[in-house]
C-alpha cells in the first residue's frame, strides 16, 4: 500500500488540542495542568477514553506512565513509540507536551481511517512529570522507565508541602501495575521548539539531531538573621548580599560560553522574610545548560567555585545541591534520516537544529533508537500563556511524524 501522500487529519488533530487546553485553562489563554494534580487526572482520564474509542490497548505502570498499543500485523516486533508528557508548567502553554501525546494519537486515528496496518505495533505514551515543577527533577516518569533512576527514587520525590509522587499516583488513581520498561523499535517525539531558530529561519519542521546537556542545582547561604536599623553592614552576616554578589556573577558563566551557553535562576527563597531583617539563610535554584559535555563541566565547576569564592568572603556557610545532570545527548541516526526524508517527501522547509529544553526522548535515546520533531512557536515563547503554534505548523509536524514512524513501523502491502 502506498502511504506516500499520506496526511493526517489537522482540524480534528487542532480540535482535540483546544478540547485538552479546557483542561486546567488560565485566563491568558494558558493552563495550569501540573504534575499529579486533579486536572492532570482529568487530563489522562480524556487521553485514555480517546485511545480507547480508537482502539488501543491502555496500560499504565507504576509509575504512572501511559502506553496505548495500535496492534501491528507481526506482535512478536517491538513497538515504534511516540509521545510525551500532559503535565504543565503553573502558568504553561497550550502546545507544550500535549502537542507530542496528541499528535501521536492523530497519527493512530489516520492510519483507522485509512484502514492501514503496520506490520509492528504502534504505541502512545504519557510520561509523568516532564516538567519537574511540582517535583523535580524533570522527566522523572521517563527517567525511570529507562533506568535512570529507581522507582523507589521516582515515588520519594516530593513537592514544597511533603506530598510525594507515589502518594499522589495513588490519590489521582494512576499508580499502575504494568512492567516497568519494555522495548521499542524506535521511538518518536513531536515537540514545539519552545525557542526562535526555526521561526527566525523561516522553517517549517526542525530535524533534532540531538538534545543540550542540563545541571540543576539548589545554592544554600547560610548566615545569620539582625536588625535592619541597628546592625552596621561591614558586620552583617548577610545571605541576601551574597546571593546578590552570586548572581551578579552568575550570568557571566554561560555568556563567556556562546553562543549555547545558558544559565538560569527560577527558583528563590529567603528566611525569615521580613522587611527589617537581615537575611541568615537564602536558597535559590540553578540551571546550567550547554551540547557539549567538557564545557558542562566547567560551567559547573565555575558556579561551584564562585559561590565558595563569594561565601568565605561574606563570612557564610553554603551548599551546592546537585538535583539532576541529564547529559548532552545525540540521536539515533536513523531515527533522524526518517524525519529528514518525511519532511522531504512532504515539501516542507527544514532544517537540523538542536534542542536547547530537555524532553522525554533524552531518557528515552538510552534504550531506544530516537528521533524528534520541531515545529515552530510564535515569538519562540514557551512555558508562558501566551504560548502559541499554527494549525498548519501543527498539522506539518504531525505528517512528517507519521511518516517517520511508518518508516520504522512498516505498512503491510
Amino acid at each position: 500500500m502506498s502511504t506516500r501522500n499520506l496526511r493526517v487529519d489537522g482540524d480534528r488533530l487542532w480540535a482535540s488540542l483546544m478540547e485538552m487546553a479546557r483542561i486546567g485553562a488560565t485566563e491568558k489563554g494558558g493552563v495550569c495542568r501540573v504534575a499529579l494534580t486533579d486536572l492532570d487526572r482529568q487530563g489522562r482520564d480524556l487521553f485514555r477514553r480517546w485511545c480507547e474509542e480508537a482502539g488501543c490497548t491502555v496500560r499504565v505502570d507504576p509509575m504512572g506512565n501511559m502506553f496505548a498499543r495500535r496492534p501491528g500485523r507481526d506482535p512478536s516486533r517491538d513497538p515504534v513509540g511516540t509521545g510525551s508528557h500532559l503535565d504543565s508548567q503553573p502558568t504553561g502553554g497550550k502546545f507544550d507536551g500535549v502537542y507530542g501525546v496528541l499528535a501521536g494519537l492523530e497519527v493512530v486515528r489516520t492510519l483507522n481511517d485509512r484502514g492501514i496496518e503496520t506490520e509492528a505495533p504502534v504505541e502512545l505514551c504519557v510520561w509523568t512529570n516532564e516538567e519537574g515543577a511540582r517535583f523535580p527533577p524533570a522527566m522523572v516518569g521517563s527517567g525511570v522507565f529507562a533506568g535512570v533512576f529507581s522507582l523507589d527514587y521516582g515515588h520519594s520525590r516530593a513537592d514544597h508541602d511533603g506530598k510525594t509522587q507515589g502518594e499522589e499516583l495513588a490519590r489521582i488513581g494512576y499508580l499502575g501495575d504494568a512492567p516497568l520498561g519494555h522495548a521499542f523499535g524506535a521511538y518518536f517525539e513531536a515537540h514545539i521548539e519552545q525557542g526562535p531558530i526555526l521561526e527566525n529561519a523561516g522553517k517549517t519542521i526542525g530535524i533534532v539531531t540531538g538534545a543540550q546537556g542540563t545541571r540543576w542545582y539548589d545554592v544554600i547561604l547560610t548566615g545569620a538573621e539582625s536588625h535592619a536599623g541597628p546592625t552596621p553592614m561591614e558586620l552583617r552576616r548577610d545571605a541576601m548580599a551574597g546571593a546578590g554578589e552570586i548572581l551578579a556573577a552568575l550570568y557571566r558563566i554561560a555568556l563567556d560560553r556562546p553562543p549555547h551557553g545558558r544559565a538560569t535562576v527560577g527558583e528563590f527563597r529567603l528566611h525569615p522574610g521580613s522587611r527589617n531583617t537581615v537575611p541568615g539563610r537564602i536558597e535559590f535554584s540553578v540551571d546550567l545548560r550547554h551540547p557539549d559535555g567538557p564545557t558542562l563541566e566547567s560551567m559547573d565547576a565555575d558556579l561551584k567555585a564562585l559561590v565558595a569564592r563569594v561565601a568565605a568572603a561574606r563570612g557564610l556557610e553554603h551548599e551546592v545541591v546537585d538535583i539532576w545532570l541529564s547529559p548532552p545527548v545525540a540521536f539515533d541516526a536513523g531515527c533522524v534520516d526518517a524525519v529528514r526524508k518525511g519532511a522531504a517527501a512532504l515539501g516542507h522547509e527544514a532544517m537540523e537544529v538542536v534542542s536547547g529544553a530537555g524532553h522525554d526522548s533524552v531518557y528515552l535515546s538510552r534504550v531506544a533508537p530516537t528521533g524528534m520533531v520541531f515545529i515552530p512557536c510564535e515569538g519562540g515563547i514557551s512555558h508562558n500563556e501566551v504560548e502559541n503554534a499554527t494549525p498548519a505548523d501543527v498539522t506539518a509536524g504531525c505528517d512528517v511524524l507519521l511518516h517517520a514512524m511508518l518508516d520504522r513501523a512498516g505498512v503491510v502491502a
